[in-house]
Formats: structure tokens, C-alpha cells, sequence
């Protein structure tokens, strides 16, 4: 490959790279891996000085298919055309991270998932395509995959090789994402113990912490890492926040989880949709919790109201849908319902999703109105399906609260002791759920059938 660096750590770099460029290479890889900083910026500083870098451009794609950017489309199919143009072999591994972001590119995510999966069965040190396909994996719901992805390439790796943290931060997550949480943990925290500022590995501790209904912990830890979290610029430091946000709710400090709201969250001046849909979680959150959040929701649907959602994923829309029905915009959440309808239905990026996303937007009009028995059959409906949402497990739990205050309060009373019941098993500690419980008492006994 033309000026091109390793793909993976036993490849060595092309002889035509300079030491300048093979450590700007080796740095926007690293900051792809570990979300510090903005590898975008690295990425084109390369391409500037040098168009037919190769590993450019394949950095390039895998940075806009892992982030699904689908502003960026142009620039995809620039940088997967650059790289067919200068290798005619398929079996060229560049070639084939081009034909893995092509098929992204036509609209198959699917498609791009298995792509990139068979480059690393070919390669399993190809830390980049590894990389785009654990993203990919989360995306599409294959949990799974998430995990038994990186430990199928796990043996092939030795704990010295480059990356090898971010290697384990994914296999910690995939663990995490199903219910390994102690082995998840104890990976996470081998891989701060390599690089204790890896926001990866933080944020799987995080979740597992908060799984588990640890909050105090959580604290304690997101506190004693914040140094290397809440810096401008890391795509993780607004959706770490939210996670202390979520710690203080569980322990039923509503008043700390609206400050870390106010802190670290809504006062982020370029919010991207993800930042957006935290913001949207939290509030709805408290929302089911009947705080008060003052102006924060009307703020915060103006942000909504800028941001083009036709096209984009079921999981945006959503949250996006949060805002305009706390707020009663019914011109702007008729729209959402429109973007639904846009989406292409040969995107196999989560059917689930896509399946989950209306009905559940019904249900959020419903419950904003104080129809909490509609809400609750909308949400009958689609909770096989509640796992699926298009985020991660303590993301799509927010569809098992809306369900569970909605019984609550529309006093069903059996279903809302098997929701209660549900939630007090996983996580017992939970303060949260043991004020569900109380609250179970307040709902006056069915009449015998």
C-alpha cells in the first residue's frame, strides 16, 4: 500500500511512510480506539498532506461507518473510490476495508458487518476492521457477536502487542452487554491498569457498576477518573456524565443528577444527536420520577428541532420524540412520525428498531398526556422486543421504566408488581426499585375476578 502503516501490530509499516506520518497514523488509530480526542482531525491533517494514503483512507471510512455519520456520505464514497482507484486486488486488505465501507455506503450495514467480520477472521491483529465490526455488532442488537467477536481473535493476540487495552475494553463491553458482568469488570479494569485513561474501558466499568445497582460505587469511580473523561472534544464525556447522572438517580439524589445535567451535559455547546439523546434520557427520566426540570425540556427540544431527522436511526427519533412530547409539540412529533415512515426499509440496520421505534413514540405521546393506560398497551406489545432499542442495555431500560410508571399509575396493579419484581431481581440494591416497591403499596387491591 501506498504511505501506508499496519493494519494490525504483526504487519509492518510500508516503507514509503515517513516517521511523521507513521505517527500520525499510529495516533489517529489510537484515539479511534480509546474516543480521545477527535481522530477526524488527525485523520485529515494526513489526507491533506498526503491524498493517496491508503491507511487514510481507510481510517476515514471506518471513522464515518463506525459513527454512522450519514452527513458524511460524500466524503465516504471519496475516500472508498481513492482506495478501488489504486488497488485493482481484491484480496488487498485496503481493497477490502473499501469493500466493506462500500456496502455501508449502498445502504447495507448488514452487509458491511460481515465484510469487515471476514477481514478479521483473515486477520484477526486488524485492529481497525475488529474495531468497525464491534460497532457494527452493537448496532445491529447481535450481542452476542459483541463478545464472541473479539474472543475468537483473543488468542492471537499477545498482551504486550500494540492496542492491546482497547482490545480488551471491547471484550469488556461485549461481556458487559451480556450479563458478564463480574468478567467484564475485571477485563475493564486490567485494561485501565494498561492505560488509565482509556475512556473505553472507563465507560464498561461504568456499566457494569450501574447494572449491578452500585451507585455509590459508580460515583466514587466516575469521580476518581473525571480527569481523563470530562475533557472538550472526547466523545464519551457528555455520555459519561450521563451515567453519574443515572448513579445519582439511583440513589434517588434527583437534585445531583439535574446539577450534573446542568454541568456536564446541556451546557455542551456542540451537541451532536448521541449527546442529544442522553440529554433526552435523563430528563425523561426524571420525567417518570414527576421532578420538576423547569425550562430545561423546552431548551433542550429547541436543540431537537434543528437537527434533520429524516433517514436517521429509530433510536434518535425516539429520544428526539421525549422532548416534543413533554413540551406538547405535536407539529414537531408529527414530523418524527414522518421521518419513521422514511426510513429505508432495505437498511438492515436493526428491524427490531425500526419495529420498536413507532409504537413506543405512541407511548410517549400517551404517557405526556396522562393516558398511562394507553401507554401501557402500546408498550404491551413491543417489550419482547424492548432489548433491541438500538443502544445498550442500561439505554433500552428506559422503555422498562416508562412501562413500569405507566402501570403504576394507571394502577395495574398485578402488572406493576411483576414489572416491580422484574427490576428488584436484578438489581436488589437498587434504591430505585425499593421505592418502586413501596410504592406498590399505594395501589388500592384488584377487585376479585
Amino acid at each position: 500500500m501506498h504511505a501506508m502503516v499496519r493494519l494490525h501490530p504483526a504487519e509492518p509499516a510500508a516503507a514509503g511512510a515517513d516517521e511523521d506520518s507513521q505517527s500520525r497514523y499510529e495516533n489517529a488509530l489510537e484515539l479511534l480506539l480509546t474516543h480521545r480526542g477527535n481522530p477526524s482531525v488527525e485523520v485529515e491533517r494526513v489526507l491533506a498532506e498526503d491524498p493517496r494514503s491508503l491507511f487514510g483512507h481507510c481510517l476515514r471510512a471506518a471513522l464515518i461507518v463506525r459513527a454512522d455519520d450519514t452527513t458524511a456520505r460524500s466524503t465516504l464514497a471519496a475516500s472508498v473510490a481513492a482506495i478501488e482507484a489504486a488497488c485493482s486486488d481484491p484480496d488487498d486488505p485496503a481493497r477490502r476495508h473499501a469493500a466493506a465501507a462500500r456496502a455501508r455506503l449502498d445502504g447495507n450495514p448488514a452487509l458491511a458487518l460481515e465484510r469487515y467480520g471476514a477481514i478479521v477472521i483473515d486477520w484477526p491483529r486488524d485492529i481497525l476492521a475488529l474495531a468497525v465490526a464491534h460497532s457494527l455488532d452493537f448496532r445491529l442488537g447481535r450481542r452476542r457477536m459483541l463478545r464472541d467477536r473479539v474472543a475468537q481473535v483473543l488468542p492471537e493476540w499477545e498482551a504486550t502487542a500494540p492496542n492491546y487495552a482497547s482490545l480488551l475494553a471491547m471484550y469488556a463491553f461485549g461481556l458487559e452487554e451480556n450479563g458478564q458482568y463480574r468478567r467484564a469488570e475485571k477485563l475493564a479494569r486490567h485494561a485501565l491498569a494498561l492505560d488509565p485513561a482509556h475512556l473505553g474501558a472507563i465507560h464498561v466499568v461504568a456499566h457494569v457498576l450501574e447494572m449491578q445497582g452500585r451507585a455509590s460505587e459508580g460515583l466514587a469511580f466516575l469521580a476518581a477518573t473525571e480527569s481523563a473523561w470530562m475533557v472538550e472534544g472526547t466523545g464519551f464525556s457528555v455520555h459519561l456524565a450521563w451515567h453519574r447522572a443515572l448513579f445519582h438517580l439511583d440513589a434517588n439524589d434527583s437534585e445531583s443528577a439535574l446539577a450534573t445535567y446542568d454541568l456536564q451535559i446541556a451546557n455542551v455547546q456542540t451537541l451532536d444527536v448521541s449527546a442529544l439523546a442522553d440529554a433526552s434520557a435523563l430528563l425523561w427520566r426524571l420525567e417518570l420520577r414527576n421532578i420538576d426540570t423547569g425550562g430545561r425540556w423546552r431548551l433542550l427540544a429547541d436543540r431537537w428541532e434543528t437537527q434533520t431527522l429524516a433517514g436517521a436511526r429509530p433510536f434518535y427519533v425516539v429520544h428526539a420524540m421525549m422532548a416534543f412530547a413533554a413540551t406538547g409539540r405535536t407539529a414537531a412529533a408529527a414530523r418524527l412520525f414522518e421521518a419513521l415512515s422514511q426510513t429505508d426499509s432495505s437498511d438492515a440496520c436493526s428491524l427490531a428498531e425500526d419495529a420498536l421505534a413507532p409504537p413506543f413514540c405512541e407511548a410517549l405521546l400517551a404517557f405526556a398526556r396522562g393516558d398511562y393506560a394507553a401507554c401501557v398497551e402500546l408498550l404491551v406489545r413491543v417489550r419482547h422486543i424492548a432489548h433491541r432499542c438500538g443502544g445498550s442495555l442500561a439505554q433500552c431500560d428506559l422503555i422498562h421504566l416508562t412501562f413500569t410508571e405507566a402501570a403504576l399509575r394507571a394502577r395495574k396493579a398485578r402488572l406493576a408488581r411483576a414489572l416491580v419484581a422484574e427490576r428488584a431481581a436484578q438489581k436488589p440494591a437498587s434504591r430505585l426499585n425499593r421505592l418502586l416497591q413501596q410504592r406498590l403499596g399505594m395501589i388500592p387491591p384488584a377487585r376479585a375476578a
